[in-house]
């Protein structure tokens, strides 16, 4: 049976960010949210406005791919089994909320270090907006208007 797109949603909070507590769940769940509703670049032109589309775009998630660097991977939003708080925060994202500190953040990563990146990802398309917990938040720089 198909998944719901809320269940998705919950299942990617949980994967994602489950260990980053409250916070730092309510800010991926913003970010993956501030790439449905960007009104241009490669969200926009890809996605469309789908949150269905977001989560599953290639190379966007390592919990939504099943192998990794030709390994499986076992912590996938199919193994997933989100818990009341999840789908609370995946409806809270859904409702239009988005935490404080990520603003119009489009990407975040754990660099398992304790500095971040300035530019993020590769291409120049993100600035260092903030760190929460152990994620660094990036805002689309001009460069991601022509992705």
């Amino acid at each position: 049976m198909p998944l719901s797109t809320r269940e998705l949603f919950a299942r990617l909070i949980k994967c994602e960010a489950e260990g980053e507590g409250l916070n730092g769940m309510r800010a991926v769940a913003s970010v993956v949210m501030n790439r449905v509703h960007v009104a241009y670049g490669e969200y926009q032109r890809v996605c469309q406005g789908d949150l269905r589309k977001v989560i599953f775009q290639p190379r966007q998630f390592t919990c939504v791919m099943e192998e990794v660097y030709g390994q499986y991977n076992p912590q996938n939003i199919y193994n997933m089994r989100p818990d009341e708080l999840h789908y609370e925060i995946a409806d809270w994202a859904l409702a239009g909320n988005v935490l404080w500190g990520v603003a119009n953040s489009l990407w975040y990563y754990n660099p398992f270090k304790p500095t971040c990146a300035t530019i993020f990802p590769i291409t120049g398309t993100g600035t260092l907006h903030n760190r929460i917990g152990q994620h660094c938040f990036y805002i689309p720089t001009e460069r991601y208007a022509q992705t």
